[in-house]
């Protein structure tokens, strides 16, 4: 944070007339956007309550002491932060016509949203590792997934992931906004940002780009190759209960896979001509609240162990208040 503090300072001394940007958002009826303002405020509030509860049942829970349930865990920390990054201004913009947004605070939000982004797509990569580990190599699998080496593949994702935003976010500060300071979108995200400069943006798009295949394309071919393994181990498997209880510990992660990747090549890869703009705008509450709305239930509802771990906590909360 601190070389982009100093990148912040450094372009405050040249003579940039826009250092303040203003959000459209739908630019819709009263009605409408205190729908879409409820139905937000709604998911929000779902999001950070059930994503909470799995870090607390996993922290609590001595049943869920493995790394399957300590990724998942990481998970829900990285969906509360995606979703306060971005859901408040959100909130914010549906409900005031015309919200404004510093442009520190405009590049701080697209660094803290670039970092999350990044880091779900290795988190969901070492997750996939995981689950080969343990259907491919169950005998192993103790062995090589040690709490140490799975705090250590969290701790390089982090690095890696802030590393990466990192790059993409000094090149935007540094470009020059002279012009219009509309932001017809919902937050501060890349190409909006790079619409509105009157700098040339031809270097900045080009790192994005190539940004796009370590983060991007890199772990989406290691989990495809990671599934394509665990789906010939479990063909071998000769019982048909046998195949469906091994596909059941993968079949969540799997899920949250398909939705986060089918949201932001939705999002990202189809052709801006071939969606309009309140188009665009739904796709990015698809992959920045929708998404991490959706991830606790995908894990709880299909997970017997999560299941019972939080009865077993309500009742021991229950039996709690009962005493006092």
């Amino acid at each position: 944070m601190g070389f982009l503090q100093s990148s912040l300072v450094n372009r405050a001394t040249h003579n940039v007339n826009v250092t303040t940007f203003f959000f459209l958002g739908f630019n819709s009826n009263a009605v409408y956007n205190l729908l879409v303002f409820t139905l937000v405020l709604i998911i929000y509030i779902v999001t950070i309550c059930g994503n909470y509860l799995i870090i607390v049942l996993v922290k609590y829970s001595k049943t869920l002491h493995s790394p399957m349930y300590f990724f998942l865990s990481q998970l829900s920390i990285s969906d509360i932060m995606l979703t306060t990054a971005i859901a408040p201004n959100i909130l914010h913009i549906v409900l005031h016509e015309r919200t404004s947004i510093s442009f520190s605070g405009c590049i701080a939000q697209l660094y803290v949203f670039g970092t999350v982004e990044a880091f779900e797509c290795f988190l969901l990569t070492v997750m996939s590792y995981d689950r080969y580990l343990a259907i491919c190599s169950p005998l192993h699998y103790t062995s090589i997934m040690k709490q140490t080496l799975c705090i250590q593949l969290v701790l390089v994702s982090w690095i890696f992931s802030c590393s990466v935003a990192l790059i993409s976010t000094l090149g935007v500060s540094q470009l020059e906004f002279c012009g219009p300071n509309v932001i017809d979108y919902l937050f501060c995200d890349l190409n909006p940002l790079l619409e509105l400069s009157c700098s040339d943006t031809s270097e900045v798009q080009l790192k994005s780009t190539l940004l796009c295949v370590p983060v991007l394309i890199f772990p989406f071919l290691v989990i495809v190759v990671s599934y394509t393994y665990i789906v010939s181990s479990i063909l071998k498997i000769s019982s048909f209960l046998g195949r469906l209880k091994s596909f059941s510990t993968c079949s969540s992660h799997l899920t949250v896979v398909f939705i986060f990747y089918g949201t932001l090549i939705a999002a990202y890869l189809i052709p801006k001509e071939g969606k309009s703009q309140p188009i665009s705008k739904i796709m990015s509450l698809l992959y920045t609240v929708f998404t991490p709305f959706v991830n606790p239930f995908i894990y709880s509802l299909r997970n017997k162990e999560l299941k019972d771990s939080l009865k077993i906590y309500i009742n021991k909360r229950m039996f709690i208040q009962n005493l006092w």
